[in-house]
């Protein structure tokens, strides 16, 4: 049974059907006006969206509390039970009011230091870790950042409060967030508007856009006066994936505005597609005997998403020719679909529809007939 490789190159804009009530994607050519210092946009394919001045320096102010999570989870179990630090308990600003010496477990201070972005829980996870050094968890921070290719980076300290030295910059922030959210436990926490602690300490998130904004996913807020009213998120709708960062906003209004309608840009780039289609017939092989072709049809529809504008490369893998008896639903094949080097769909290809074997009289009946049109085609 021969085989052959058939490959077709299509434009999505043009032969791929978008799967939307309107049946219309929404096309933005250019970015929209973002009103921060800098900002990073890219799509879950890797695509970079948009962006502006993403590898200046920047204070990351509480976007640090991803990295204190990521090296906290790499070095602690969620059931391991920390005694606060009183130093810990001294360090200013946004906190959730811990008590020298009471006993939290680390998951109880990671989600107070991702949900209301407790300084003194990232400290007090710090010290633990650290065994009583701070700087000892900062250089496995900064171990981390290389290790993820956060070239821009550099962490002093676990919080992000403003301190020489302590820098990232609109790419990383993105790259950060990203990684971050991969991991279960702190994409499920930035997940919740509040977090309760012993005692009736109810907190509640400073992510806005998570109680607002429904394609929201989770993401990371900080703010100080150095480094203005930051964010870096990921957000989703109809299959698309978009993580960004702003970075040096004005106002925490200002902050959410430029966010979601960057996120919300990043999304429109993206459209649902029918990438198989399980009613197309994709190759047609050949029977014998007078029996007719069998065509090929994919298993079932398979649809994807995909950046709008980019071309697919469809390679279809069939049989020339099967041999009977063939049964509906037989895997004869298989057809792929890529967006540049990146697979986005695969299925089976199976006959559609039953062919049998003619059996011993029809298969005489076939040669008598075969022989007749050839000697019928030498008289000729």
């Amino acid at each position: 049974m021969s085989r052959a490789l058939l490959a077709v190159v299509a434009l999505l804009t043009a032969l791929v059907v978008p799967v939307q009530a309107s049946g219309e994607a929404s096309i933005t050519s250019s970015p929209p006006p973002v009103a921060a210092a800098a900002w990073y946009l890219v799509g879950s394919d890797g695509a970079v969206l948009a962006e502006h001045a993403e590898r200046a320096e920047r204070a990351p102010a509480s976007i640090t509390k991803l990295m204190t999570a990521i090296v906290t989870l790499r070095q602690a179990r969620l059931s391991d039970v920390v005694e606060v630090s009183p130093l810990a308990t001294r360090v200013g600003q946004s906190t959730a009011d811990l008590r020298p010496d009471e006993d939290l477990t680390v998951g109880q201070l990671l989600r107070a230091m991702l949900v209301p972005s407790a300084n003194d829980a990232a400290e007090a996870l710090a010290l633990y870790v650290g065994r009583g050094s701070q700087d000892r968890f900062v250089a496995l921070m900064n171990g981390e950042a290389r290790r993820l290719g956060l070239t821009d980076t550099t962490f002093e300290n676990p919080h992000g409060l403003d301190q020489h030295g302590h820098v990232t910059s609109a790419r990383d922030a993105t790259r950060l967030v990203r990684y971050a959210l991969g991991i279960p436990v702190i994409r499920e926490a930035l997940q919740h508007t509040r977090v309760t602690l012993p005692g009736g300490r109810e907190l509640v998130t400073t992510d806005d856009l998570l109680r607002t904004w429904p394609p929201l996913v989770a993401g990371k807020t900080g703010h100080t006066r150095h480094a203005g009213w930051n964010e870096a998120a990921a957000a989703s709708e109809d299959g698309a994936l978009v993580y960004g960062a702003v970075l040096g906003a004005r106002s925490r209004a200002a902050r959410n505005q430029a966010l979601q309608s960057l996120l919300s840009y990043g999304l429109s780039q993206y459209v649902r597609v029918v990438a198989i289609d399980g009613l197309r017939t994709y190759a047609r092989a050949t029977t014998g005997y007078g029996r007719g072709p069998v065509p090929l049809v994919a298993r079932r529809t398979r649809l994807t998403t995909i950046r709008i504008g980019r071309p697919l490369v469809e390679r279809v893998v069939a049989p020339s020719s099967v041999a009977l008896p063939v049964r509906k639903g037989q895997s004869l094949g298989q057809v792929a679909v890529f967006d540049g080097a990146r697979l986005v769909a695969r299925e089976q290809l199976v006959a559609g529809r039953d062919v049998s074997a003619p059996g011993l009289l029809g298969t005489a009946g076939w040669y008598v007939r075969r022989t007749a049109a050839n000697l019928w085609g030498i008289v000729s």
